[in-house]
């Protein structure tokens, strides 16, 4: 189960719409082994596409370099889908290489009359997608 603060939630919501109609992304950095996401971090898609996203290799660098010295690891990897429901493509699952962090989508069409969005979390592991619970609390 992934459990967030309603704060951070919203920021992953407002960033994704922010991006709409191209993909946001980003992730959310926690204290080694703690897997509590504390620190929004939100990205530029490098690709600038409505249909993927990648994070630039700079800025990836400078991410993971940021974390290290902050004792921090990515414990949500986030980003939004524009036409779609949010659910890991193919293309999602192929590139997931964090086996520890939570996979979160946002998808900012309405594809399933609920609503203008959907946030879900997923654990991609060895290309298994396994959809898990989000708890959005107040605080921890």
């Amino acid at each position: 189960m992934l459990t967030l603060t309603q704060a951070l939630h919203d920021q992953i919501v407002a960033h994704a719409r922010k991006d709409h109609p191209d993909e946001a992304c980003g992730v959310v950095a926690g204290p080694v082994g703690s897997g509590r996401p504390e620190r929004f971090i939100p990205m530029v898609n490098a690709a600038r596409s409505p249909t993927f996203y990648e994070f630039g290799s700079q800025d990836l660098l400078k991410l993971y370099r940021e974390m290290d010295d902050r004792d921090e690891e990515p414990v949500i990897v986030y980003h939004s889908h524009t036409a779609t429901e949010a659910y890991p493509s193919r293309t999602d699952i192929n590139y997931a290489n964090e086996p520890g962090a939570h996979y979160v989508l946002v998808s900012t069409a309405d594809t399933d009359g609920l609503g203008e969005f959907q946030f879900r979390s997923f654990r991609i592991v060895e290309g298994q997608v396994t959809e898990e619970e989000v708890k959005v609390v107040e605080a921890y």
